[in-house]
């Protein structure tokens, strides 16, 4: 019984990552072919996902995260600043310029950890909880890179990903770099830096770069173990 009850949790779990990866929802019938399990299987994982609400059906009989997810991404958002915070410390101080790390939120980049430099004279204030839409600014510019990125090919030019960069979009004045950080099926975010004097790509650009493979490494999800057998 223990293991039916592990092996439905798992079931739904998958469900719940499919869902959050596609933007304009799937019906029951891909969702089987994609899981590679039946349609009752399916309706049942689903019909226990609504009624807690975690997935919902539209007017098309499309399937979509439900909004009680909000809940659980308001509980990660505290671990995910935590997590980011000594990265980009590090950037703030080797760039001389404000890091910040950026996360989607439908057609919006949502600031949920800023670390500005402790040692310059001047430098650019930015909010922690700042949102803007993802078409403005580096940090928006590279989410809408990593959601262009092929599957499976979530890097660019070289097998580094991609730089974006911007002026006066969001801050007259201001300019930013950012790179998307890849590897998370889980979760769309980019990190960047955002500064009022010229940003020297090809100074601060690897050190962006550099903090995105490591906010890429710490925010990981481990492998599953494999299971142990019994006796």
């Amino acid at each position: 019984m223990a293991a039916e009850s592990a092996q439905t949790l798992e079931r739904g779990l998958r469900l719940l990552r499919l869902l959050a990866e596609g933007h304009g929802g799937r019906t029951p019938t891909e969702l089987a072919g994609e899981l590679g399990l039946s349609r009752p299987v399916v309706y049942r994982l689903l019909t226990t996902l609504q009624a807690e609400g975690f997935a919902r059906r539209d007017a098309d009989g499309r399937v979509h995260l439900g909004f009680g997810v909000l809940m659980l991404a308001q509980a990660v958002q505290p671990l995910l600043r935590a997590t980011a915070l000594p990265v980009l410390r590090t950037l703030a101080e080797r760039a001389g310029a404000t890091a910040h790390l950026t996360i989607a939120e439908g057609d919006e980049g949502l600031a949920v950890a800023v670390v500005e430099p402790s040692w310059t004279d001047l430098h650019l204030a930015y909010r922690e909880g700042s949102r803007h839409p993802l078409t403005r600014g580096a940090a928006g510019l590279a989410l809408l890179a990593l959601r262009a990125a092929p599957s499976g090919d979530d890097k660019g030019n070289g097998g580094d990903p991609p730089l974006r960069t911007s002026r006066g979009q969001l801050q007259e004045g201001a300019t930013g770099i950012a790179a998307p950080i890849t590897g998370l099926s889980w979760l769309e975010a980019s990190v960047g830096v955002v500064s009022f004097a010229d940003l020297d790509v090809a100074t601060v650009g690897p050190l962006v770069l550099t903090a995105a493979e490591d906010l890429a490494a710490a925010l990981a999800q481990p492998e599953p173990s494999p299971a142990q057998p019994a006796g």
